[in-house]
């Protein structure tokens, strides 16, 4: 992608040096246990998360002040690609969809609280509905090239914009009313999940749409971006697990189906094209 590094989004919050933990009042045992348990096999203290400043009580996404960030001069370059991603999405779509409210992109290391509950680097990125920000440990973009073999900005751009397509979802209230029928069709549960992930999927395209309209692509992009839907198909990472490949467990979708989704945002531009819950696959 042609991009020039330069300063940090004032959307991205930077917890990487152990800010943003549990703070006001008193933290339940069930969350003080799981902490010691992972600090136990980790040989972290994610005991550090827990404190008891004064913010309101039960405010576990609240930023404060964490130590000085330990960071080399990779992991700023990559901070500040972060952010141009961050930025020119967030822009996107405030010229898509009126009244568009953005995000905040948090980084972390290893854990942190957040409003959907505790947040971990295991768990890979992920959107928080109930405090609207992206969590997302840098060292992800490693597992991303070593272990799924995806790499390239491109890739690194889909993540990103993959999570911001859930908060288009919560602001258009198609998260909202999904969740609402997982809970009244618990049967239909994932086959939903595996809707709105492909739907972010496809609003990651929209995205890359228009980033191609604006001549920031380079060659090879498209492609890098292609492979990283393809690498993280819940049928691949199945196969990779060493596991039979079972449809009706997956959350995200198939590898086809996760490639088929990102290219039909990103040739039409119109997230009207996006509609995985009518439209099939």
């Amino acid at each position: 992608m042609k991009w020039t590094p330069g300063s940090v989004s004032e959307d991205v919050e930077d917890r990487r040096g152990g800010g943003g933990g549990f703070r006001g009042g008193p933290v339940s045992i069930g969350v003080v246990l799981v902490l010691l348990v992972l600090s136990l096999l980790t040989g972290k203290n994610f005991l550090s998360l827990v404190d008891s400043g004064s913010a309101p009580a039960g405010d576990a996404s609240a930023e404060q002040p964490g130590a000085p960030v330990q960071s080399s001069p990779e992991e700023d370059k990559l901070v500040q690609f972060v952010s141009f991603v961050l930025d020119d999405a967030q822009h996107t779509w405030q010229q898509i969809l009126p009244g568009y409210r953005k995000a905040k992109l948090v980084l972390f290391r290893d854990a942190t609280a957040t409003a959907c509950g505790m947040g971990e680097t295991a768990s890979g990125p992920f959107y928080c509905p109930g405090d609207e920000k992206v969590y997302l440990d840098l060292g992800f973009f490693d597992e991303l090239r070593t272990r799924f073999g995806a790499s390239g900005d491109f890739a690194e751009a889909y993540v990103i914009t993959h999570e911001i397509g859930h908060h288009v979802q919560r602001l258009r209230g198609i998260e909202g009313q999904v969740r609402q029928l997982q809970q009244s069709r618990p049967s239909q549960a994932n086959a939903l999940s595996v809707r709105l992930e492909l739907q972010a999927d496809c609003y990651a395209g929209v995205w890359g749409h228009s980033t191609a309209q604006r001549n920031i692509l380079e060659q090879g992009d498209v492609e890098s971006a292609l492979n990283a839907a393809a690498s993280i198909g819940d049928d691949r990472i199945q196969r990779m697990s060493g596991r039979a490949t079972h449809p009706e467990s997956f959350t995200h979708g198939s590898s086809e189906e996760r490639v088929t989704w990102f290219k039909r945002g990103l040739d039409s531009g119109d997230p009207n094209a996006c509609d995985t819950f009518g439209g099939g696959t």
